[in-house]
Formats: C-alpha cells, sequence, structure tokens
C-alpha cells in the first residue's frame, strides 16, 4: 500500500483493526466487536448488533395480546418467565385485569426460579470464557433441575408461555411443590460449592479484580440496570423500589459491589442467587389454595384507547414493555426497554484502556442475551 493512501478504519501506522465475532463462541451471540489495538491495549471498541434481527416489536401489531406472550419468550430465552411477566402486566394495565393471590405468588416463584438458571448460565460460561471448565458442569446439573420443574408446571424446557394475562396457564400440583422444596433443598449447599470452586479461586481473581471497572456515576449515566449497576454500588432493584407482584411482602435483600469490576458484578449475581432461594421459600410458605386465573379476561381481549407501561426486575436487568392501545385485539404499537441492549453500549467506554485479553472477561462479565439485544 502506497504511503499517501490511508489506511483503512483510520488506523494509524502502529494500530491493528481486531473483529471479536460475530462467530466468536465468547461473544455469546451473534455481536461483532470491532476492536482497534495498539500493542496489547485496545484504544477502540464498536459493538456491533443486529446480526440476530428479529422485528418482534413489529410482529405485535399483527398478533393478538394472548400470541404477544409467546413472542415474548424469545427476547430474553434465558429467562423468559420475566419476559412473560412483563408483558402481562403492562397488557392487564390496560385490560384492568385483578391477578389472583396464588397465581401472584406462582408468578414469583417461577420468576425466581427463572433467576436461578439464568445465573447458573451464566456462572457456568463465565467460567468457560477464563478457561475454567469444571464450573460449567457443576452450574447444568442445577439448572437441569429447575429446567426439570419448568416441564412439570407447563411443558417447555426454555419457552414457556406459562405468565398469562390475568394469571397463569395452570395450578401447579402437590408434586410439583414438593419436587420444588426438594430442588431448594439440594441446591442451598451448592452455593457454597461454586464459592469453593470459582468465586474464590486465586486464578479467576487474578482474571476479574480490578478489570473492567465502572464507576458508579458512569453506571447511572450509561443507564446501565440489574446486576451491571449493583456491582457498581448502586442499590436499585425494581422488586425493591417499584414492587410488583407483592414483591414488597418478601424479606430479602439486594447485593451490591463496590468496586464496579469484573468479580463485583459476578459475585453480584451469584449472591442474587442466594435472595432467590429466600423469596422462594418464603413465596412457597404464604401460598394459598385459591384461582391461578383472573376473571374477565376475554378469549380475544381488546382494551380500550391507551398507553400502559410496566417493568420487572429481570436476570439482566430493568426489563420494560410499553403498550399502546387502539381498541383492537392488537397492540397498536409495543416497544420493549432490553437491558442487554442497553448495557451492551458502554463496552466503547469501558474497553479503550483495557487489554486485548481481558476483553472476553470484560465482555462475560456485562452477560447480554442477543434475542433480547435484536428483538
Amino acid at each position: 500500500m502506497s504511503s499517501t493512501q490511508p489506511l483503512p478504519h483510520g488506523l494509524k501506522s502502529d494500530q491493528l483493526f481486531v473483529n471479536l465475532g460475530p462467530q466468536h463462541p465468547s461473544t455469546h451471540g451473534v455481536l461483532r466487536v470491532g476492536l482497534t489495538i495498539e500493542g496489547e491495549i485496545v484504544v477502540k471498541a464498536v459493538p456491533d448488533v443486529g446480526y440476530l434481527h428479529r422485528g418482534t416489536e413489529k410482529l405485535a401489531e399483527l398478533r393478538g395480546y394472548p400470541q404477544c406472550v409467546v413472542i415474548s419468550d424469545r427476547w430474553d430465552y434465558l429467562s423468559a418467565m420475566n419476559n412473560n411477566l412483563m408483558f402481562c402486566l403492562a397488557a392487564e394495565k390496560l385490560l384492568k385485569v385483578e391477578v389472583p393471590e396464588r397465581a401472584q405468588h406462582l408468578r414469583v416463584v417461577m420468576c425466581e426460579l427463572n433467576r436461578i438458571a439464568s445465573h447458573l448460565l451464566f456462572f457456568g460460561t463465565y467460567g468457560i470464557d477464563l478457561g475454567a471448565f469444571t464450573a460449567f458442569l457443576h452450574a447444568f446439573r442445577e439448572r437441569e433441575m429447575v429446567l426439570d420443574l419448568f416441564e412439570m408446571s407447563c411443558g417447555a424446557r426454555l419457552t414457556y408461555n406459562y405468565i398469562r394475562l390475568g394469571g397463569v396457564m395452570k395450578d401447579v400440583d402437590a408434586a410439583w411443590l414438593a419436587k420444588c422444596r426438594e430442588f431448594i433443598e439440594f441446591f442451598k449447599p451448592r452455593l457454597k460449592e461454586y464459592d469453593d470452586l470459582l468465586s474464590f479461586n486465586p486464578i479467576f481473581l487474578d482474571r476479574t479484580k480490578g478489570v473492567g471497572r465502572i464507576s458508579a456515576k458512569q453506571a447511572v449515566a450509561w443507564a446501565l440496570s440489574g446486576p451491571n449497576l449493583r456491582g457498581s454500588g448502586v442499590s436499585y432493584d425494581a422488586r425493591k423500589f417499584e414492587p410488583y407482584c407483592g414483591y414488597e411482602k418478601y424479606d430479602f435483600e439486594v447485593p451490591v459491589g463496590k468496586d464496579g469490576d469484573c468479580w463485583d458484578r459476578y459475585y453480584c449475581r451469584v449472591l442474587e442467587m442466594h435472595q432467590s432461594v429466600r423469596i422462594i421459600e418464603a413465596a412457597l410458605g404464604m401460598m394459598a389454595e385459591g384461582p391461578v386465573m383472573g376473571k374477565g379476561v376475554a378469549k380475544v381481549p381488546k382494551p380500550p384507547p391507551g398507553e400502559a407501561y410496566a417493568h420487572v426486575e429481570g436476570a439482566r436487568g430493568d426489563l420494560g414493555c410499553h403498550l399502546v392501545a387502539d381498541g383492537n385485539a392488537s397492540p397498536y404499537r409495543m416497544h420493549i426497554r432490553a437491558p442487554s441492549f442497553i448495557n451492551l453500549a458502554i463496552l466503547q467506554e469501558m474497553l479503550v484502556g483495557e487489554r486485548m485479553s481481558d476483553v472476553i472477561a470484560i465482555l462475560g462479565s456485562i452477560d447480554i442475551v442477543l434475542g433480547e439485544v435484536d428483538r
């Protein structure tokens, strides 16, 4: 190349442009990050999304409200129960439907079980990202037990369509409740095992402590949520500050970090599994007999014209749904506040100045799901 010709991507002569993804297994889906590096140091990072675009917000305009619940499963497919709940809460505001108490408890139990399943997958795959394979086997052993509970309740292991407008698909029986309690008792000592195996492993600590720091000010400025926000010391959790489904009745804590590094974000998720266990135990103890579906939900619901917004504390952060109704059987407009999409944006700032060898550790600590990013 002639010295008078500009280098591609606006590079200087001592810089190199590297494509991370979209085929890289540790990008956790079809994400591409364009990295400009000088030696081992990242000087520019550009996250490139859209390889998995599904257009589900537009699809909702052609489908009835019950059919939109099915669409919601496909966004964050690792935490689909929370997707179902978030859409149903927004639609129920439009329909002015009262959800029975037993259904509320079941919704909480299912969402917390799904939070555990999602964090377990993060725990296992984050270990693999950094070279620790054994943690993956342990995590998936417990995750399969949660998926067994979901299969018993609704017949599915990934996309559930269990939480419905006005309640839930169906009640659970005594055998399910017994199996759920059995899982909780099995799972509690495993959490200590995870700390011994990975959390306080010296090599893991070296790879995550002090790496990829996000200050509380940065986290708020970039509108982060979930463990990515709380890992920086900001104690915001929608279940506490704007409770839904009776979360105000449950006694649980909101784990926060102090340094905002990869380890803090990781360990916030581990501690959240402890708190999910507390919530599930409390919900099972408070669950009284009663209906699981509210009255007044038509087979083809047509809410009156209006707007509604509802949000939940999903596994990856503040997950919201804005619905606009025009009196017809389909939403006039639907927009999803996807936490993975918003959390991903800060990579362009936080990767700059980091070493190339730490990029995967930082990306993995954000815990994205591309189905939600490219919804």
